[in-house]
C-alpha cells in the first residue's frame, strides 16, 4: 500500500468556491487536486494500491482532512474542476468522525497530528525534503506513507509532530519539485521496484 498525506496549508476547508476559478478562490486546493491526479491516475486506469490524505488547514473552519481510497473510489476523473465537485461534495457532509461522502471518499475534522496517529504501525512513515536520503538509493517499505506540503513546506511545529514518528526522510532530485510531481516520482520508483 502506498499511503500519501499532504498538507493544504491555505486550502479553504468549505464548499463555498466556484470550479471556474480553482487557482484564484480555493487558498491553492488546486495544488492538492493536482496531488489527487498523481496518485492515483495512469494512462488507462486508476491506481487501487493508492491512498491520499489532504489536511486542509486553510478558513473557515480548520482542520478538514479528505481522506481516498483507491480500492473503493469511483467518479474520480482526471480533471481538476470534477475532481474539485467531489472535494466541495465533502466539504459540504456535516456529522462527526470520518464520514462516507462517496465511493472512496471520506472527511473528517482530523488534524494533522490525529491523521499521523492513525497511520497503521505496519506503514513505515517517510518525509519528501530536500536534503534527505536520495530516494533511488532507500531501502523503501511495501507499506509506505509519504508525508509532504503543498507549495510550502511543513512549518517547524508541523515537522516536529512527524518527528516524533521516526520518520525516513528523503530527497527526490537536486532541485525543488511541485508536490504533484514528488508524487508522481515516488509513484514511478516505486513502480519500477
Amino acid at each position: 500500500m502506498r499511503r500519501f498525506i499532504v498538507i493544504g496549508h491555505r486550502a479553504i476547508t468549505s464548499a463555498d468556491f466556484k470550479l471556474d476559478d480553482l487557482c484564484g478562490s480555493t487558498g491553492r486546493l488546486d495544488v492538492l487536486l493536482r496531488c489527487i491526479n498523481s496518485a492515483f491516475f495512469l494512462s488507462h486506469g486508476v491506481r487501487r494500491d493508492v491512498e491520499i490524505t489532504l489536511i486542509l488547514l486553510g478558513e473557515p473552519n480548520p482542520p478538514k482532512a479528505i481522506r481516498i481510497d483507491g480500492q473503493e473510489v469511483k467518479y474520480l476523473n482526471p480533471d481538476e474542476r470534477s475532481t474539485a465537485a467531489l472535494v466541495r461534495n465533502a466539504l459540504l457532509q456535516k456529522g462527526e468522525g470520518e464520514r462516507k461522502c462517496s465511493p472512496g471518499i471520506y472527511v473528517s475534522e482530523r488534524s494533522y497530528q490525529d491523521v499521523l496517529s492513525n497511520v497503521s504501525k505496519e506503514s513505515k512513515m517517510y518525509y519528501l525534503k530536500e536534503g534527505g536520503q536520495d530516494i533511488r538509493t532507500a531501502s523503501l517499505a511495501p507499506d509506505a506513507t509519504f508525508v509532504l506540503g503543498d507549495d510550502q513546506d511543513l512549518t517547524p511545529p508541523e515537522e516536529e509532530i512527524l518527528m516524533s514518528h521516526e520518520p525516513t526522510r528523503l530527497s527526490l532530485g537536486p532541485v525543488s519539485y511541485h508536490a504533484d510531481h514528488c508524487i508522481t516520482l515516488v509513484n514511478n520508483e516505486l513502480d519500477r521496484r
